[in-house]
């Protein structure tokens, strides 16, 4: 995942845009297809966004955070039709390869946000309104000192457990044995959620091998993932 969207609760900007041009097919794409598959969060309007309206249809909606370069996300999107595919990431470049991706598997169900996944979920998504919610391979930031900057927090935890509708899934994957263990910790405790294995889920055979993963294996390093379910609070 290409992105630095850090769970700084108390600020409105929780990311730090990296740079890149995009290559003219990519511009090519964003022209095409922007105009009806993406939004920018900084310019949306107050208020929770109309997902029925957007995508034409009313369906499970499916947040993933950090799309990168799109690598999987299109063909997770073309493999689940039946689904409101939500991808939300930082660079621009990426988007537009996204939308190259998609539009080569003729991907309809695909929808795109520009900018903070922190903003889209405090203020543009209802509580209890997600079926699910992906983050893939986050940015580990390995060195200890800036492990504060990791994603996978306990507010946000507890943002995107608001998020989720009972019996929806957060699914994380990381390459990066500490990451994975405070994945672990910080989702276990959030009592919104729970495991629904003992530890480490199964690698799912539908989630596409990228090439960041290909190298992680030749390094030595070993993915995991984590799949935990949305449950009822006790008294409600």
């Amino acid at each position: 995942m290409d992105s630095e969207q850090q769970p700084r609760m108390r600020s409105v900007v929780s990311y730090v845009r990296r740079g890149g041009r995009m290559t003219a097919g990519q511009e090519r794409a964003w022209d095409r297809n922007w105009p009806t598959m993406g939004r920018s969060v900084a310019e949306l309007e107050p208020g929770p966004v109309d997902f029925a309206s957007w995508f034409g249809r009313s369906a499970p909606l499916l947040l993933e955070i950090g799309s990168g370069m799109g690598e999987t996300t299109a063909e997770l999107a073309a493999a689940a039709p039946e689904v409101n595919y939500l991808a939300v990431e930082v660079y621009e470049a990426g988007l537009g390869q996204l939308m190259l991706r998609a539009e080569k598997l003729g991907v309809r169900n695909l929808r795109l946000f520009l900018g903070d996944a922190v903003v889209l979920l405090k203020e543009h998504l209802q509580p209890e309104s997600l079926a699910g919610v992906r983050i893939f391979f986050p940015d580990p930031w390995p060195k200890k000192k800036h492990h504060k900057r990791r994603l996978v927090q306990p507010e946000f935890v507890a943002l995107l457990a608001s998020r989720l509708a009972e019996g929806g899934t957060l699914h994380l994957a990381t390459d990066w044995d500490n990451y994975a263990e405070q994945m672990l910790e910080v989702c276990t405790a959030e009592p919104r959620l729970r495991n629904r294995f003992a530890d480490w889920a199964p690698r799912p055979e539908w989630r596409p091998v990228t090439k960041f993963e290909h190298r992680a294996r030749e390094e030595g390093r070993v993915s995991r993932d984590l799949i935990f379910e949305r449950v009822a609070q006790a008294g409600t």
